[in-house]
């Protein structure tokens, strides 16, 4: 049966945008697929990476890299970001995955089941996860990755960007033959100074900006569609949905379309939000609500059973999140399961 709801994810955009970070940073990209791949899919969006030249893959949690072992089987690379806790060192052992140490607790724990291939993160201002500078460890039997992350990364003139580069440079220069890698997605685009021995993009590659508006170079990739449940007639002075978000001040056409909430469109897109339906942007019009949310459709041909696009091609994953007050990460990661993925 159709969904109501559907996010269509374009792999063909998603390839074209890894080849153009390559052109960018003249650097091997290393995909970033955690939180399956930012809502759209880790194994469809991996393996099509994998067929575009991708070796190395980072994922966040130990359990995210034992679906991706599984999906892709033995040929990549896998890192695990979080590093190994709670037991997790022998089970990222036998299935050949790479934690990303980040204190000295794992380094024990890894040396406990044999040690063996992976990374460490060089904390260089973002004060997250890793070793500060000075508290790095000595170079190691089996370390072949050294990493950092940047806190401003989409603020090109921040200039913690330059500080945190030239920090990791430092550190990093402990490590001779040890893999390099410090650009996230903004990073990418801050010059090839930052580009290092590999690159690791994430919302870029799966059409965000990377300084989080639209960016010509970057393809959509996630198109979120519903369908229209009900077109009505709303008199003047009449409201629409809960608290009575919206007061008509005049006669308005309005469209029930199946996606709110629970589907992943935040309640706080209902203040600000649109939509594209009839080849126009359109208001939403009062609160999201859990399975439906409403648009203005006054003077156009829209009828029961038409799909309205809330971000895709004609309206901007970057636009949609500024207008629900967030960001396009946390946009895609919303999406629910609920609503089906097609590729």
């Amino acid at each position: 049966m159709p969904s109501p709801a559907l996010l269509s994810v374009d792999l063909n955009a998603l390839a074209r945008n890894f080849h153009t970070l390559e052109a960018v940073t003249g650097a091997p990209v290393h995909p970033v697929v955690k939180a399956d791949a930012y809502g759209l899919g880790a194994e469809a969006c991996a393996t099509r990476l994998m067929t575009e030249g991708a070796r190395t893959f980072f994922v966040a949690r130990a359990d995210e890299g034992l679906a991706l072992r599984a999906a892709l089987g033995d040929a990549p690379v896998i890192y695990v970001l979080d590093g190994c806790h709670d037991g997790a060192a022998g089970v990222l052992k036998a299935a050949n995955l790479r934690p990303v140490l980040n204190q000295p607790r794992q380094m024990q724990a890894w040396s406990q089941v044999g040690g063996g291939a992976c990374g460490i993160q060089i904390d260089t201002g973002l004060n997250r996860l890793g070793f500060r500078p000075e508290d790095a460890p000595e170079p190691f039997e089996g370390l072949d990755l050294i990493m950092s992350h940047l806190a401003c990364a989409d603020e090109p003139n921040q200039p913690m960007n330059r500080r945190q580069r030239d920090a990791f440079e430092i550190a990093a220069a402990r490590y001779p033959g040890a893999t390099r890698s410090l650009a996230n997605s903004g990073g990418c685009f801050l010059g090839r100074d930052y580009s290092f021995d590999a690159v690791r993009p994430g919302v870029c590659l799966y059409g965000g900006g990377p300084q989080g508006r639209p960016d010509v170079r970057i393809a959509a990739v996630a198109t979120l569609t519903a369908e229209v449940l009900q077109v009505r007639d709303v008199r003047a002075e009449e409201s629409i949905g809960y608290s009575r978000g919206f007061v008509a001040d005049r006669p308005v056409r309005a469209a029930v379309v199946a996606a709110g909430y629970a589907d992943g469109v935040m309640r706080a897109y209902g203040q600000g939000g649109a939509a594209w339906v009839s080849g126009e942007i359109r208001p939403l019009l009062g609160r999201v609500s859990m399975d439906v949310c409403t648009l203005d459709v006054t003077g156009l041909d829209v009828a029961v059973g038409d799909r309205v696009e809330l971000f895709g091609a004609n309206r901007h994953l970057d636009e949609a999140a500024a207008a629900a007050g967030t960001i396009s990460y946390e946009l895609l990661t919303a999406i629910s399961d609920r609503v089906p993925r097609a590729y």
